[in-house]
């Protein structure tokens, strides 16, 4: 997913610490405390305890919507939030999140989707009250008509992934675990466009451990972080309409060119078998992309080290029971 509209391309920087509290003291009376539900996971060494982190909870079935109210209420604080509302191109969680936020704070939401947007979140949006564009075969060509919308329109226009404060909204997720875990984390968070690990980097303690996961076909922080830079890359995967990005936000990239960000990779062999554990273990249906997290675990690949909780942020679950298969 690319999006020309975003003012954040040029030296960006890593949203700091401040600025996910700023955020917490926005929202946390809006959004829900989602809880820990911590038990053990086999892995081909035995196993392990791991405590998830179950986002998919929130308001609107995902993180997402954290960002947006942290955007939206900002905004609204400053005086400019237009009365055209808000604009986003998302066919998934991002647009979901935006509209949930938009009606709560009572303004019109636009969303520009690609033709091929999900059927089950496209319910969502429209059940939200979102105005839905559909425009174009990519999330690229959703983009560019929302550049045009925005002109027309005049509204504020959110980056899902690639903004401050949505990123510092997602952040909060991690002030919210060093109050419910008292150990140092180790986390693993799915990475799409990368503003939920980037936020969770800005939201952890210093003490904490953070990899990213993605599949193998949109792997963009992966290749970034081979690279030296961001790069765009071919995305090709069953977690593309969550983790689809063509390449990493910025955002996302200081915070991994600080060094806090690990990243581990998963085969969608290995994140179907990871959502359908899920499943058939705890009774969590949640999408391809969030159970993506949990992978590497399963795997082996990753165990806690001494004195760490293992946790997995389940960030998302707008998805159809069909196709748990």
């Amino acid at each position: 997913m690319s999006f020309p509209y975003d003012n954040t391309r040029a030296a960006a920087t890593a949203v700091d610490h401040q600025s996910v509290v700023d955020a917490a003291h926005r929202i946390t009376s809006i959004v829900r405390r989602t809880p820990i539900l911590t038990t053990a996971v086999p892995t081909p060494n035995g196993p392990v305890e791991v405590a998830f982190k179950l986002e998919y909870l929130q308001h609107g079935g995902s993180f997402k919507v954290r960002g947006s109210l942290n955007a939206l209420g900002r905004a609204r604080e400053n005086g400019t939030l237009p009365d055209a509302g808000v604009l986003i191109a998302s066919g998934g969680n991002a647009a979901i999140g935006a509209a949930w936020a938009a009606r709560y704070w009572d303004t019109p939401c636009t969303v520009v989707v690609p033709e091929a947007a999900p059927p089950t979140k496209l319910d969502r949006l429209q059940r939200l009250g979102a105005t839905v564009h559909r425009m174009g075969s990519s999330y690229a060509d959703a983009a560019a008509h929302a550049v045009t919308l925005a002109g027309e329109l005049g509204a504020l226009t959110l980056h899902a992934y690639d903004l401050p404060d949505i990123v510092a909204g997602a952040g909060t997720i991690a002030l919210e675990l060093a109050e419910q875990v008292s150990t140092p984390m180790e986390y693993l968070v799915a990475v799409g466009g990368g503003g939920l690990v980037a936020g969770i980097t800005a939201g952890a303690r210093d003490t904490d451990v953070i990899h990213g996961v993605e599949p193998t076909g949109a792997a963009a922080l992966h290749h970034a972080l081979a690279a030296g830079t961001p790069i765009d890359i071919e995305v090709d995967s069953i977690a593309a309409d969550s983790l689809g990005a063509t390449r990493i936000g910025n955002l996302a990239w200081a915070a991994a060119s600080s060094g806090r960000i690990g990243s581990l990779v998963a085969d969608d062999a290995a994140i179907v078998a990871a959502r359908r554990w899920l499943w058939d273990e705890l009774r969590i249906v949640v999408e391809h992309g969030t159970a993506a997290a949990l992978a590497p675990i399963l795997a082996g690949t990753v165990t806690a080290t001494a004195g760490r909780t293992l946790c997995v942020v389940l960030c998302g679950a707008n998805t159809a029971l069909s196709d748990l298969g």
